[in-house]
């Protein structure tokens, strides 16, 4: 089985040696917790490691801020861009009444059949075979049902799975209940895989976790594993006797 090896200092090897390449991967976590800068990661990693190219789907923060975050670790995305090895498509101004000079971008109001278009029309011209989309919460804005979220997040999920693009995807969802494993209750069922990242207050001080909770045709582990952000992204913190499941 073909893997996507996320280079995320140790994940892969609690993930069967990377994500399933195809799937789609859903990461929710709370705010701080590290969703973008492990999207960013996952992205940059395939780009430069493992030639693959990417696609990064903004609808909460503008490129050029994204751009920044992705500096502070050595990731120049400006260079993967220029190369046409990366693309980020801009769907954030437009929600926010901004102009947007992005060459990718949603300009004329937000629209799902829009937005899926200009992601296919980004892989195709890239070729690109890992995608992000940062975050998928903000898509529940434009519904009243968490069933028309579960549709519209099936549909493009489904489209990235079309076996002439073989896209790997990343899913990211904010987690507002402390207990709950998506915003809107339903990201989690459409995905092939779910990976939570967590923020925890010890003795007075918070620190970070993730938790694998389901890979597909994947062993995984069943622990949390505590994690640091550090100068060259984020890095996990592995045990060597950890158990593993099959999904």
């Amino acid at each position: 089985m073909i893997r996507a090896k996320t280079g995320i200092s140790g994940l892969d090897e609690l993930i069967g040696g990377g994500m399933i390449e195809g799937s789609t991967v859903l990461l929710s976590g709370q705010s701080g917790s590290g969703k973008t800068i492990f999207g960013l990661q996952f992205l940059y990693n395939g780009i430069t490691k493992y030639n693959e190219p990417g696609v990064f789907v903004t609808l909460e923060t503008r490129p050029n801020e994204l751009r920044a975050e992705a500096g502070q670790f050595g990731w120049d995305l400006h260079i993967l861009e220029e190369k046409n090895e990366l693309v980020i498509i801009d769907a954030a101004s437009n929600k926010a009444g901004q102009p947007t000079s992005e060459r990718y971008a949603l300009r004329r109001g937000f629209d799902m059949t829009m937005l899926a278009s200009e992601i296919y029309r980004a892989v195709e011209e890239v070729k690109a075979k890992r995608l992000v989309i940062d975050c998928i919460s903000a898509l529940g804005i434009k519904f009243s049902e968490p069933s028309e979220v579960r549709n519209e997040i099936f549909r493009i999920s489904a489209m990235l799975r079309d076996e002439r693009l073989k896209v790997t995807s990343l899913f990211i969802s904010e987690i507002i209940e402390p207990n709950s494993l998506s915003r809107a209750g339903v990201e989690q069922f459409i995905a092939q895989g779910l990976i939570t990242l967590r923020l925890s207050e010890v003795n007075g001080a918070l620190e970070r976790d993730l938790l694998i909770w389901k890979m597909k045709q994947t062993p995984h582990s069943l622990k949390k594993h505590s994690f640091k952000i550090g100068k060259s992204g984020i890095e996990i913190a592995t045990r060597k006797s950890t158990k593993t499941k099959k999904s």
